[in-house]
């Protein structure tokens, strides 16, 4: 099929980093525009990759094939909810949603309307560890595994996102540990105990179809020299570690623009669409119940 015209929504950081460079440098592209809450940031945004402003995202929408979205979650859902119903495929970021009901609704849409969609776990899309994943998945047999996701928050390009302050690591990094567990180990039959730790940090004992059980411990607020991530898995094989992914998150991207190219083409969905997205998100909202039972948002999670 000929490349599609793609609209991005967005003009944050990860944004400018990662999603406008991927789009203005795919072959199968055409960056048809930049849509932002803030207008001068779409403007500028807009001029440094070549493209086109819109002050409305309705008209952005119109323009395009496709839409890939750069928001916050609360903010993507409805935007993907309305992309999908005027017939977009859909680029979608981690994690699809913070709240259960707005995650299915946008897998409603993409089912009714039949377009194309991935999220954007970058461990699944980036080399070393997307072959990895999937080698692990294929041999099976494995009895447990830990999965830790370390960030710090402070200093670095997200520093003043306000949704991750506010979130925490389980629905920042979090979705990145599922992304990886679930392929592996099957589907979370439940989240067995959630405790926090210092900052934000949060620790998962998750039991997954078919037995076998993984850990999880997920942070924003590790000092910087502690900050990384690993999937270690135990069982029949052994021991096996995820490699460092092999991409940038730029070319991590480029290779999920494909797939959604790929299952535009053959109506074929990839194994991270929305649906899987959605499903992430249940997980997630389980364990921060579990975190804070008393509490009415099901995605807020206590600071330790």
């Amino acid at each position: 099929m000929r490349g599609l015209r793609i609209g991005l929504l967005g003009t944050g950081p990860w944004a400018e980093l990662t999603y406008a460079p991927a789009l203005r440098g795919h072959a199968q592209v055409d960056f048809t525009g930049v849509w932002g809450r803030r207008p001068e940031a779409a403007g500028a945004l807009a001029e440094r990759f070549g493209t086109r402003p819109y002050a409305d995202v309705d008209a952005l929408i119109t323009d395009t094939d496709a839409i890939a979205i750069a928001l916050p979650p609360a903010v993507q859902a409805p935007l993907a909810v309305r992309a999908a119903r005027a017939g977009r495929h859909l680029l979608l970021d981690k994690p699809l949603a913070i709240d259960v009901a707005d995650a299915r609704a946008v897998v409603a849409a993409v089912r009714e309307t039949g377009v194309a969609s991935a999220v954007f776990f970058t461990s699944r899309f980036a080399d070393g560890a997307r072959q990895w994943i999937t080698e692990q998945s294929r041999r099976g047999g494995w009895f447990t595994a830990h999965a830790a996701w370390i960030g710090a928050l402070d200093g670095g390009p997200f520093a003043d996102s306000p949704w991750r302050r506010e979130k925490g690591a389980l629905w920042d990094v979090g979705p990145h540990a599922l992304s990886v567990l679930l392929p592996v180990l099957g589907d979370v039959r439940r989240v067995a105990a959630a405790t926090t730790g210092p900052g934000d940090t949060v620790h998962l004992v998750l039991r997954h179809d078919g037995g076998a059980s993984s850990t999880a411990t997920l942070t924003l607020t590790a000092p910087e020299a502690a900050t990384g991530s690993t999937v270690e898995l135990r069982g029949g094989h052994g021991v096996t570690v995820m490699p460092p992914n092999g991409d940038t998150p730029v070319a991590a991207l480029g290779r999920m623009i494909d797939t959604v190219l790929e299952s535009a083409r053959t109506g074929r969905p990839h194994d991270c669409d929305a649906a899987f997205g959605l499903r992430v998100v249940e997980i997630l909202a389980e364990a921060a119940r579990r975190l804070s039972p008393d509490t009415t948002d099901a995605g807020r999670t206590p600071r330790g």
